[in-house]
């Protein structure tokens, strides 16, 4: 397939659903297709623990299906800069975006999270008291 190509093994469709944030700032994101079936667990843990995470901190977001909705795989497929894209096949879920500017993928929001900088990787205000707004304060002292 070619690049403008986005196909998703029907196998994986349960598993490929994007999430778009939309906080204060408007966070987003967003997933791409799964290569096979035996990753569906994995994209479904990491879907689920961005969504928690989101959900757990009050950080509003949308959810987009890009199994089912040509559109949304479009539109990922859009968003994802060229040197953020894997060498060979498609980004796997979940991609990380702010409106349309992209964030990253699962792992680079892993990274925040476990340097309590979520909220600067999604391109958010961290809310005062919060573990990161702290760190900050702390770094400007």
């Amino acid at each position: 397939p070619g690049c403008d190509e986005l196909p998703v093994p029907e196998a994986a469709a349960g598993a490929a659903t994007a999430v778009a944030a939309a906080a204060a700032a408007g966070a987003l994101v967003g997933g791409g297709a799964a290569a096979a079936a035996g990753e569906d667990d994995a994209i479904k843990k990491k879907q689920q623990d961005v969504l928690g995470f989101l959900e757990a901190n009050k950080i509003g977001f949308e959810e987009k299906d890009i199994a089912a909705n040509e559109e949304n795989r479009k539109w990922m497929r859009e968003n994802i800069p060229e040197n953020s894209r894997p060498a060979t096949g498609y980004p796997l879920p979940p991609q990380i975006f702010n409106e349309s500017q992209y964030r990253g993928d699962y792992d680079a929001f892993f990274e925040a999270r476990e340097n309590n900088a979520v909220y600067a990787f999604l391109g958010l205000t961290a809310p005062p008291g919060s573990k990161e707004a702290e760190a900050q304060a702390k770094q400007q002292a």
